[in-house]
Formats: structure tokens, sequence, C-alpha cells
């Protein structure tokens, strides 16, 4: 495991509202699944100093199941972790449908394969990692664009799925700059 891994590792560790998450999508015994996307990256980028002015992000829940019927399974496993919770505000995405919506900025015309093509196909480097929480409560950390940008705060679009136009709609939308006004923006 490399530094940078640890350091997400022992950061996840110390929050009780992910590892709480994470322990309940642990419960739903999926065989191939992470919390990650804004969940991860704003636990990175928010500054303990700062006053918690935004709210708290919706946490991802992303699996990879081939061949389910589209959206009953997630809506199912939705279904699932609001009776655990209802107070976490999730997100469930299964990555081997992602292929199917119909979104204009969607360039994935192919079935992704796994989980981790799931994640690799997600609009930004530092926001393309996930977290899952295995059987012996040790983490394991998924980041096919490694950890670099994340952690120097660099914001930059994953070319191979994202427009230009759409990572400039994204930085509007979100409010990358606002928010995070030491995060370097690479367009």
């Amino acid at each position: 495991m490399s530094d940078l891994q640890h350091r997400l590792c022992a950061l996840i560790a110390e929050s009780a509202r992910l590892m709480h998450a994470l322990r309940l999508a642990r419960s739903l015994e999926l065989a191939e699944w992470c919390i990650g996307a804004g969940a991860i990256r704003n636990l990175v980028w928010d500054r303990p100093d700062t006053p918690a002015i935004h709210p708290a992000s919706d946490i991802d829940l992303v699996y990879f199941q081939p061949n389910p019927a589209p959206h009953r399974h997630e809506d199912a496993l939705l279904a699932q972790l609001r009776r655990l919770d209802d107070s976490v505000p999730w997100e469930v995405t299964n990555q081997a449908t992602v292929h199917l919506w119909r979104r204009n900025d969607n360039q994935i015309e192919a079935p992704l394969t796994s989980l981790l093509d799931g994640i690799a196909s997600w609009p930004e480097t530092a926001t393309a990692v996930g977290a899952t929480l295995l059987p012996d409560d040790t983490l394991r950390i998924l980041a096919p664009f490694g950890l670099d940008d994340l952690f120097a705060g660099r914001l930059r679009r994953n070319a191979a799925r994202v427009s230009p136009a759409t990572f400039a709609e994204r930085l509007a939308q979100k409010g990358f700059r606002e928010r995070w006004p030491h995060v370097n923006v690479i367009p």
C-alpha cells in the first residue's frame, strides 16, 4: 500500500460518517462494491479549519453486477439501505448498467467490465476514487488514476470520458472553485 493510500485510509477511519456508511454498505454483501466519488474527495479537500458551510454530500455506493434488471436492483438496494439508516443521503449505481444511460454527457457506449473500469469512467481524476470495507475491517482503495491529484488538490477532467464543455458545466454546477479555492483546476 502506498503512502497516499495509507493517508486516505487514515482519513476514512477517522470519519465516523463515512465508516458508518461503509459498514452499512458492507452489510449488503455485494461481490464488488465501494463508496466513492464526492464522499472521498470532500473528505480530503474540506479543510478542518473551515466552517462546514456546505451540506454533506451524498454517499455514492457503486457496485458491479452484470445482467441485472436495470434500476430494479439499484432501487431494491437503495430501499434496503434506507431501512438500515434513512438519514444517509444514498445514491446507488450499478456500474454494469452505466452504458444504458441516455444522457448527453454519457460517452460510455460499451458495457463496462468491472468496478474499477466503472470508477475509471468518472468525470474527474481526483474524484475517481473508491473505498471498500473488507470483512476484516481493513480498507481497500480503488483509484485507477492514482491518488496524486486528490492529495495535491488538482481537479482534472477524465479526458477519456468527459468533454471540455461538460467539464466546464460541472465546474459551474458543482461550485468547485467556490468551495475549494485552494484547488488547482486543470482544464
